[in-house]
């Protein structure tokens, strides 16, 4: 086992584009375990948009990464060393790692995932927050019927485009927003939607009404702004 753990830390905060220069990386020695701890191999890191939100200063649903912290981020790993009576040494869990090789947390912040013949790191998308996300909001409380329509923004996203494809299983209209024509493109050969909306270059209001002319049923929002106004008025 190694005798360090690798950390990537929060140096700056960034200004626009983030550059290198605004992280920084440290290999710590790694202590003993106190009561409760998990020591955790790191084998997958997930990088969200939410992570970009986390490096500014102040608190918003959840405070910044104070500089020189290590960054937040959620992951997945092999439990290597356990003091909890829950988590034992080979069992798989996920939770807020952060970016470093050998975390040490709380047993109470870990989830334990049952991996079977998939990839792990499915547990970090489908099988993880993004994918539970986007099936519990819209069938516990979008409850979309077979015919409705469901206008998703942010659709090429990993929610959103799960979000149209869970509707398209339901028997649903699935329409999405994108910023291009590439994941426009995404969204009805890969993802099965039935229409797609570039809001850089198409006028989302009259290309709603076209593409859905007696309105939407279902509005899953990733966005908000401009696009949620809009699909407010054809709700």
């Amino acid at each position: 086992m190694s005798e360090m753990n690798t950390i990537v830390k929060l140096a700056a905060r960034p200004s626009g584009h983030i550059k290198e220069t605004d992280f920084m990386v440290e290999a710590v020695a790694m202590k003993s375990l106190e009561e409760g701890q998990v020591r955790i191999a790191t084998k997958f890191i997930s990088l969200d948009p939410a992570m970009r939100g986390w490096m500014n200063a102040g608190t918003t649903y959840i405070k910044g990464v104070e500089i020189g912290a290590p960054m937040r981020a959620f992951a997945v790993g092999v439990v290597l060393e356990s003091r909890h009576h829950d988590f034992h040494t080979g069992a798989y869990v996920s939770g807020l790692l952060g970016a470093q090789s050998h975390p040490v947390i709380d047993g109470k912040f870990l989830q334990k995932l049952e991996v079977r013949d998939e990839p792990l790191s499915y547990h970090l998308g489908i099988l993880g927050m993004p994918g539970m996300t986007a099936y519990f909001g819209l069938l516990e409380r979008g409850k979309p019927v077979a015919g409705e329509t469901v206008f998703v923004s942010g659709a090429a996203g990993i929610i959103g485009s799960m979000v149209g494809q869970i509707a398209k299983i339901k028997g649903c209209t699935a329409i999405g927003t994108a910023g291009t024509s590439a994941k426009c493109q995404f969204l009805i050969d890969t993802c099965g939607f039935d229409g797609a909306i570039n809001y850089k270059e198409e006028n989302v209001k009259e290309r709603l009404k076209q593409l859905s002319p007696d309105g939407v049923h279902v509005y899953y929002d990733n966005v908000g702004g401009p696009i949620l106004d809009t699909a407010l008025g054809h709700l």
